[in-house]
């Protein structure tokens, strides 16, 4: 079985994937994770996840328009102003 090893170089820093490992079952994923990412130190956080479990999101429907690239954010202000005026027009 494969498993997902993420790992956290300093504490308040983001957990990110680190690699992966090959093993027969939840111990030896965390004796191999362990040896591998944190015997020397240089991991203050594992966590160690069956691939199988982990659920891949590839579809992003972006109903607001949003654009997180603008400096000044997304247009909500605008979005509020259409969703008033469909509603006064009786669009629901």
């Amino acid at each position: 079985m494969i498993y997902e090893v993420f790992r956290q170089e300093r504490k308040g820093q983001p957990l990110q994937h680190a690699g992966s490992v090959e093993a027969a079952d939840d111990h030896f994923a965390d004796v191999y994770a362990r040896e591998q990412y944190g015997r020397r130190g240089e991991s203050t956080a594992l966590w160690v996840v069956a691939r199988d479990a982990v659920i891949e999101i590839d579809d992003f429907v972006d109903e607001l328009n949003r654009n997180y690239h603008r400096v000044d954010g997304y247009p909500l202000k605008e979005k509020l102003k259409e969703a008033r005026d469909r509603v006064s027009a009786g669009e629901g």
